[in-house]
């Protein structure tokens, strides 16, 4: 499939139906540009209307074409599409861009119009680019191809571009050109009827010019591919993404926590992180990361040196390294006595190391190479505030030579200019990007991290996928049957999750307050009274759960305070209740499962107990996963710290909580079915003495 790309990116030959005579339009600013930029291949205009198209001769149809053509771009209306690109097959074309409005975007008519279009190009085998998109671009000296109606064409570089907005696509190469960001390709998939990004990015795997991609994506066509590809190219080449839609707005209504806390952009972050994309929030960070990927080495750690001649942009740049999970590494003894030798007394030589407004561009020179050799720093920023006595292209020099054949990624951050400053490219084997102020080149420092850390996490094996025998594998197959798409009662929970090897609390139901008390009795005292009628979603929201009963006149008394707020609710159905023993010590914690028919499903984990979405400290993961990413899931809430023993509290049985992870991962595996799960609170015990399921909901569907 990919060398099917390379008729739309590598054309020899390009028709172009529509091309018009008058520029400022589209047919005529696309024909302008594939003159004007020397597309390297004849280009035969299609009008009806015109002899002679910009000084070249024209044809009336795609039939009277005088020659075979690889690639046609069609920038006819939308009713005159079909005919147009029929007219191509026939001709043997091996693609068609069509830059024509006028389909899905605009309702039913055009989204059945955009069907017939992507059927006709599957039965005559050409691929179909769009519609409604910009173009496509390739900056190669052997192809220059600028077969878009954009003004801009940028220089060549190694970065792609993939856009699924056309108006976006024509602002970035705008943007690239004016930061000096070479590309080797560009291309506006539009409604991506037929070509989509994850053709794109297979194209760009190997394409030898490309060693970093951009997208702008709306949405996934098919995230399970996306996912798989994206995992594979991220080994090699870095891909960066703007998702948009990442508000809440959409999110469901949900009866477990899990459900409420997984929105549509949740389910999106864990994809693109567990794939190793580096996911950026706006189109200013896309080209803050990517030019620092396209011109420096993947940072190998999270230690910075900041080197500057004023003090108030290196305290800036100190807090925003911070805020990004960036350490200010303490400089060797050996690094501070070089410095030492040549800057002044007033100087400051710890890190950040500021040379003081008097620093000449020889001092930036010898500062950033001797920081660039410290064993304790993986990365360095460098700061100038232009004084009157230096001139800043001289800086810019000496910069670029110190950093030339570093490991080490070397930014640098003259006040208000952004891009590729003259000086930190020209005459130098290596480019240092320029950032106008310190928290953009701090923020792109430490994007580049968290992929330098996925690098060597990319190989983590799936979690081990322990065969399950019959007796758990019935078990969950029979209460996904017996469930009716609706939540399990209790007893068959139990059952289900003691199949896997999860524990849970001792417990019986009960619907008096005798036999409450009966149970309670028999589980033994503390024990737990919790509503269990099934409408009643989260039981604490109506004071359904009492604790630490120590006796049965406790229990009776229970039984009767929960019948009051039950009907105090609103609800007139007989009590049932649950009883169960008491568990005072241990951490809370929740894992959760949620899917979605986009996304598959949803892992979650994260502490808090009953309080999970006020607090919100959750992390999600995407099925099936991979060791790292359970490794990850565990450590990466805020409060990770509690496992680890907090205060003098014991620490959790972390080997336990794995079990149990790999044990929900490997029932999600058994069950697709299951819909939505709560396991919450957990009561995470000390070391080699387990975790328990306090209470548990589970559904499927």
């Amino acid at each position: 499939m990919p060398d099917s790309i390379d008729a739309v990116l590598r054309p020899r030959s390009i028709a172009v139906i529509g091309a018009s005579r008058a520029r400022k339009t589209v047919g005529g600013e696309l024909f302008f540009n594939l003159l004007h930029h020397g597309f390297t291949g004849p280009v035969y205009p299609v009008n009806p209307k015109a002899d002679v198209v910009q000084s070249v001769h024209a044809y009336r149809t795609v039939a009277d074409v005088p020659q075979a053509f690889d690639l046609a771009i069609c920038a006819v209306p939308a009713p005159f599409v079909l005919e147009a690109v029929a007219e191509c097959a026939k001709r043997g074309a091996k693609a068609v861009v069509v830059l024509s409005a006028g389909f899905r975007e605009t309702g039913e008519a055009g989204a059945a119009l955009e069907r017939e279009l992507a059927q006709l190009g599957r039965r005559s085998g050409m691929r179909i680019v769009g519609p409604n998109c910009l173009g496509v671009l390739n900056t190669d000296p052997e192809v220059r191809l600028n077969g878009t109606f954009a003004e801009a064409f940028p220089g060549a570089g190694p970065v792609a571009f993939v856009s699924q907005s056309g108006a976006l696509g024509a602002a970035v190469l705008e943007r690239a050109k004016r930061l000096g960001l070479g590309l080797s390709s560009f291309v506006s998939i539009g409604n991506r009827c037929d070509v989509s990004a994850n053709d794109l990015l297979e194209y760009l795997e190997a394409d030898q010019r490309t060693s970093v991609t951009l997208l702008y994506l709306e949405s996934f066509g098919n995230p399970a591919r996306f996912t798989r590809i994206a995992r594979r190219v991220c080994r090699t080449k870095p891909i960066v993404a703007v998702k948009s839609g990442r508000t809440t707005a959409g999110s469901r209504a949900a009866a477990s926590h899990t459900g409420a806390l997984a929105g549509t952009d949740v389910a999106v972050d864990a994809l693109l992180s567990q794939a190793g994309v580096i996911r950026v929030d706006n189109t200013n960070q896309l080209f803050d990361v990517g030019m620092l990927l396209a011109s420096q080495p993947i940072p190998r750690g999270r230690r910075i040196a900041i080197v500057t001649n004023a003090g108030g942009p290196g305290i800036l740049a100190a807090d925003a390294c911070e805020n990004h999970l960036l350490e200010v590494t303490a400089l060797s003894g050996t690094s501070v006595s070089k410095l030492a030798d040549f800057l002044p007394p007033e100087a400051t030589l710890t890190n950040p190391v500021d040379m003081i407004a008097s620093a000449t561009a020889e001092d930036y020179a010898r500062a950033v190479k001797i920081v660039l050799e410290d064993e304790h720093v993986d990365m360095v920023l460098v700061i100038f505030v232009p004084p009157l006595m230096i001139g800043a292209p001289e800086v810019a020099a000496a910069i670029g030579q110190a950093a030339a054949g570093s490991a080490k990624p070397v930014v640098s951050c003259f006040m208000g200019a952004h891009g590729f400053p003259i000086g930190l490219h020209d005459a130098q084997s290596v480019k240092v990007p320029s950032y106008s102020f310190p928290e953009a080149a701090t923020y792109a420092l430490a994007r580049a991290a968290t992929y330098g850390e996925w690098l060597q996490t990319a190989d983590s094996p799936l979690l081990e996928s322990r065969q399950v025998y019959d007796p758990p594998l019935s078990a969950a197959r029979s209460a996904a049957k017996k469930s009716d798409q609706g939540w399990l009662p209790p007893d068959e929970i139990a059952d289900l999750l003691g199949a896997y090897g999860i524990r849970t609390a001792q417990f019986a139901s009960a619907q008096s307050a005798q036999e409450a008390v009966q149970v309670a009795e028999r589980v033994g005292f503390p024990a737990v009274l919790k509503i269990a009628n099934a409408d009643i979603p989260h039981k604490s929201d109506i004071g359904g759960v009492l604790l630490d009963l120590r006796e049965s006149a406790d229990v009776e008394q229970g039984f009767a305070t929960l019948q009051q707020r039950l009907k105090a609710a609103g609800h007139d159905q007989p009590l049932k209740v649950i009883v169960q023993s008491y568990l005072a010590d241990g951490i809370e914690a929740v894992v959760g499962v949620t899917s979605s028919a986009t996304f598959g499903a949803l892992l979650m984990f994260g502490l808090g107990g009953v309080h999970v979405e006020l607090i919100r400290d959750v992390v999600f993961k995407l099925h099936p996963m991979h060791q790292a990413d359970l490794e990850e899931m565990i450590w990466a809430p805020r409060a990770a710290g509690l496992l680890r023993g907090y205060r003098g509290a014991p620490p959790a049985d972390v080997e336990a909580l794995k079990a149990l992870i790999c044990a929900v991962n490997q029932l999600v595996t058994d069950v697709p079915e299951l819909a939505e799960m709560d396991l919450n609170p957990i009561k995470l015990l000390p070391p080699g003495q387990g975790c328990v399921v306090v209470d548990a909901r589970i559904r499927f569907a």
